[in-house]
């Protein structure tokens, strides 16, 4: 009787354990969501290959949609490639794709058009507009680089914003700060601890 309480009760303590572990599946096939193999409201630990559009919960791996767009409503670890990649948690890989969107954090390479992260920023951001909401700490590199937290590490574009402190390196026609620690190389420079001068033509810094 005493065996088969504990074999009852290690049942119960595994089971939630053993529910994931049958929710995360090593291959997704799709056509567009819910036409494809495995369900959205499970995991992908493998492959994830769509023609126009799949969702899953955590992906980790490699995802590819031919024609479409590669969705996560959790986290994704791996690569993802397709013309939109949307991922309403956390990014630890690369982003190639039109448009690409993190939620949360994200970690990693995001190159395309449009790269927006709502979280924190650690990586290197490629593309026509970059727009991180909190930190970014790494490079923005397009025509239009957005940091609406604090930001280290380099902007090389046309327009770089920074809406807190930067500290770093900005090369571009128009270059804002609202502190900058730094340098500021463009035509015009704006820094707005204002230390030594806050607005200057081709070169500002601050140390």
């Amino acid at each position: 009787m005493k065996k088969i309480l504990i074999f009852v009760l290690l049942c119960l303590v595994m089971a939630p354990s053993l529910a994931k572990a049958e929710d995360v599946k090593p291959f997704q096939l799709a056509l567009f969501n819910p036409m494809q193999l495995v369900p959205e409201d499970e995991s992908i630990e493998g492959a994830r290959l769509s023609l126009f559009y799949t969702a899953n919960e955590d992906v980790t791996g490699l995802s590819i949609a031919w024609l479409g767009v590669n969705r996560a409503k959790g986290d994704v670890r791996g690569v993802e490639i397709g013309l939109g990649n949307w991922v309403e948690g956390s990014s630890y890989g690369v982003q190639v794709g039109v448009l690409n969107r993190v939620a949360e954090r994200c970690v990693g390479l995001q190159y395309g058009a449009v790269n927006v992260v709502g979280g924190d920023f650690t990586g290197i951001q490629w593309g026509f507009v970059n727009w991180t909401e909190g930190f970014m700490h790494g490079m923005q590199y397009g025509m239009v680089n957005v940091s609406k937290g604090q930001s280290a590490g380099v902007n090389v574009g046309i327009v770089n914003y920074n809406a807190e402190s930067f500290k770093g390196v900005q090369l571009g026609f128009v270059n804002y700060t609202k502190s900058l620690n730094g340098l500021q190389i463009g035509l015009a420079n704006y820094n707005g601890n204002k230390d030594p001068l806050e607005f200057m033509v081709f070169v500002n810094w601050s140390f």
